[in-house]
């Protein structure tokens, strides 16, 4: 019954949801977040503080629990918070950030900005039947900042700019979001909205006051003239874009041409299931950047940064090679936890880089009205990729036969990382009567009763098959091969050995291979 709900809640959505619409997603907590994740403060937060020119400008809960407020001075906050850890505010990180956060968002819309006040603006117009409507949308987009560690508001409207003050304004209620789908029903939203909100009203917020005019429809009775002559175009502007009088230009954010991502860990870090958590930022950013150039990648190479100065350490190197190539970090990061599963690192970690050196292009398949049984084609070569990244190259193998009669040279298998070798695709008819599995070595048989044993007497219920070959090298066989039983019905491959002595009567058998 909830399944059927949310199809029709998501369906209504898209059907009832104007062509144009846009996303805003602001960040309320971003001073802290670049220092602080918001899923490590959820866990522990022993109370920090981001602090500019010696004043408090952010905080978390626990430091506002303890009586810690916006402007209070470095001296108060270790008065009440002696064991608060105090961070600089970082205007390059949080710039670089937010640009890490745009890169991520490329993968919902190609059309995405970044706006004022710490908000990236997205089109979803085109983009809400791709993704199930803007309910499962809003959550995929909750979801991807939420892996790299930002505390997000998103709004929905119409206009660009009244998604903005949307979210700012649910920033500000302590809420998780807001959306009016509508146009027509935008402005009786907005009309109550403090004015505050208006980017280019802060720094006249006391004048403003002072004509008695605190929200938004206040601002709007105004005489525009002197409003204009009193504060500038530029307000009125800022207005009439949040309205739809005026239209919002943006630009764009651009993907690089190459993938390079870096992240600073907030802690030395020696543990690789802490660092995943990381990794995973990383790869969200990455699809982003594919999705933005149509791109699919074959190789991936994760560098992990430790010491440096005096006691520097050399980077560790991870390379993970895909057998297929992929686009979604939910098919990478399984492949990348294997391998740093397997890594033993020198010393703690401080940093990681990202890299993408070998992309291909990116194939568009449709959905197949009579879809593959057992599953596609890709989902077999994702398989076999997280095999190697877990058992390594030469433990995964795929049969590369060569024509030729002796069992030993025909039955090559190699990496199914390489390419199979011209000639190696042998008839299925011709390896009916020989195993798939062969020993290593051939072993001796004893008799009992005449008849070869290998934990029980075997049955031969096959015809002969001679193979005799090999006489133009030094590896000669003369044999000749039976399919037998043993009593417990499993099926073995055993031969004869022909002997060139013409004297001898003592044959002499072997087991070679055992049917699956």
């Amino acid at each position: 019954m909830s399944s059927d709900r949310s199809r029709k809640s998501a369906t209504a959505s898209m059907s009832t949801a104007p062509t144009q619409l846009w996303l805003a997603v602001h960040f309320p907590l971003l001073e802290l977040d670049v220092f602080l994740p918001c899923w490590q403060r959820r866990k522990e937060d022993h109370g920090s503080v981001v602090l500019q020119q010696n004043r408090v400008t952010a905080m978390t809960e626990t430091a506002q629990q303890a009586g810690v407020r916006a402007g209070m001075r470095c001296g108060g906050v270790l008065m009440l918070l002696p064991t608060a850890k105090l961070f600089q505010r970082d205007l390059l990180r949080q710039k670089n950030t937010l640009e890490a956060a745009a890169i991520a968002l490329l993968q919902y819309t190609p059309q995405v900005a970044i706006a004022e006040d710490a908000t990236i603006v997205l089109d979803i117009g085109a983009s809400l039947r791709l993704f199930g409507g803007l309910r499962a949308l809003r959550q995929h987009v909750r979801q991807t900042m939420e892996i790299l560690g930002l505390h997000t508001t998103i709004a929905c409207a119409p206009f660009a700019k009244a998604a903005c003050i949307l979210a700012r304004d649910a920033a500000r209620q302590h809420q998780s979001g807001a959306q009016c789908l509508h146009a027509q029903r935008l402005p009786a939203r907005l009309h109550a909205l403090p004015v505050s909100l208006l980017t280019h009203a802060r720094p006249c917020r006391e004048l403003l006051q002072g004509l008695a005019c605190h929200s938004l429809f206040h601002l709007q009775q105004l005489p525009r003239a002197g409003v204009q002559r009193r504060f500038g175009k530029v307000l009125l502007d800022e207005l009439d874009q949040v309205y739809g009088r005026q239209s919002s230009l943006f630009t764009w954010v651009v993907a690089a041409p190459e993938f390079h991502a870096r992240l600073e860990l907030p802690d030395r870090l020696e543990r690789s299931d802490m660092i995943l958590t990381y990794c995973h930022s990383l790869l969200r950013q990455l699809t982003g950047w594919l999705s933005a150039h149509r791109l699919a990648v074959k190789q991936i190479r994760l560098q992990l940064q430790h010491e440096r100065g005096r006691q520097a350490v050399a980077p560790s190197i991870l390379n993970v090679t895909m057998a297929e190539a992929c686009w979604q970090d939910a098919h990478l990061l399984p492949l990348l936890k294997e391998k740093l599963a397997q890594l033993s690192l020198p010393s703690a970690v401080i940093a990681l880089v990202l890299e993408a050196p070998e992309t291909v292009a990116l194939d568009v398949q449709s959905e197949s009205l009579f879809p593959e049984p057992g599953g596609k084609p890709e989902d077999h070569q994702r398989l076999l990729a997280l095999l190697v990244a877990r058992l390594g190259e030469d433990h995964v193998l795929q049969a590369a036969p060569l024509a030729d009669h002796r069992p030993e040279i025909a039955n090559q298998w190699i990496s199914v990382m390489q390419k199979r070798p011209a000639g190696a695709d042998v008839p299925a008819a011709a390896l009916l009567h020989r195993p798939a599995w062969l020993l290593p070595q051939p072993l001796p048989l004893t008799l009992r009763q005449h008849r070869p044993y290998y934990r029980s007497i075997l049955t031969i219920v096959s015809p002969a098959e001679r193979i005799e070959a090999g006489w133009w090298t030094a590896q000669t066989q003369a044999r000749d091969y039976f399919v037998a039983t043993s009593a417990d019905h499993v099926r073995y491959w055993i031969y004869r050995e022909r002997s060139s002595d013409p004297e001898s009567n003592a044959p002499r058998w072997f087991l070679h291979g055992v049917f699956g």
